[in-house]
Order: structure tokens, then sequence, then C-alpha cells
């Protein structure tokens, strides 16, 4: 008998584009889904990209039915303006699947490299192809798309470790 199929939904926050991925762990096979950039247009007023990002996020959440999400936590740069502005997107990213009563994992960016290329502090090409290696039939055309794969990926690797974490509490 075939494992139940898990549906995860990855999310690379960001202001001007923010990377999504689904993919679907079945026992110990990972194989996927889809993917995409929400990308709202730069000149609008903060609020109102804001909201895109959710409205975009709360559309495709609805659309693909994950079981679960997962989203990669802020690092702090050298720009604290910047840094607010990506924590605000990256709060649209845990509303969104929160409201829809979906529970959400949070993978700091160097978990996530070491992860699915072995390496934390991996760089941005090195995350693409161990991305298609693993999801072979992965159709992404950007880094933002693929961080969020690479984000989904984390999170199913990451199940069973949170799973005896919560059944431990």
């Amino acid at each position: 008998m075939e494992p139940q199929a898990i549906r995860i939904f990855g999310i690379d926050p960001g202001l001007r584009h923010m990377g999504w991925g689904v993919v679907e762990l079945a026992g110990t096979r990972l194989s996927y889904v889809a993917s995409g950039v929400i990308s709202p247009p730069a000149e609008d007023a903060l609020p109102v990209r804001l909201a895109a990002l959710y409205d975009g996020l709360e559309a495709l959440l609805r659309e693909h039915t994950p079981d679960e999400a997962a989203v990669e936590e802020t690092f702090v740069n050298k720009d604290p303006a910047s840094t607010l502005k990506l924590g605000q997107a990256r709060g649209m990213a845990l509303l969104a699947p929160a409201r829809l009563g979906i529970s959400v994992g949070e993978y700091a960016a160097n978990q996530v490299k070491k992860t699915v290329v072995g390496v934390g502090h991996a760089d941005k090409k090195q995350v693409q192809a161990m991305v298609k290696v693993l999801l072979p039939r992965a159709d992404f055309s950007s880094a933002d798309e693929a961080d969020a794969l690479a984000i989904a990926i984390c999170h199913a690797h990451q199940r069973p470790a949170r799973q005896l974490k919560v059944a431990t509490q």
C-alpha cells in the first residue's frame, strides 16, 4: 500500500518577488507539483503591495490545497529599512496559510541550504542545481521559485523531527 501523499507549499518571502513552490511527499518520494512568483507592481504603495502578496498567496493556497506550508525566516541585512519591509512581506507569507488553517514551518536560510545542498553557505546556483536533481520535473525560471521549492524540500526532510517534537510536547 502506497503511503498517503502530503502536499507542501514552500514560500520564499520577498516584497518585489515572492517565490512559491508546491511539492508532494509520499513516503520518502518527493515530486514537483507547481511553482511561480508573485510580483506586485513596484510602483504601488507598500500597503497595496502587501495586500497583493496576501491575495496572491491565498488564491494559490486555495488552488493547490496544501496540507502544510513552509516559510524561510528573515535574515537581518545591513539596511534596517529593507529588513523591516522584508519582514512585512514575510508576515503575509505566514498569515495567508495560517488564516486557512494550514500549519507553517519556519526555516533559516542556512538550514534550507544545508538540507538541500549539504552546505549551509551554498550559493543560489548550487541551490537551483540541487533542486533540479531532487525534483527532475521541476519547471522553474527564477531563483525565487527554486528557493521556494528548496524550502518545501527542507520542510519535507524535517517533518519526522517536527512530528516527534510535537508528539513529546
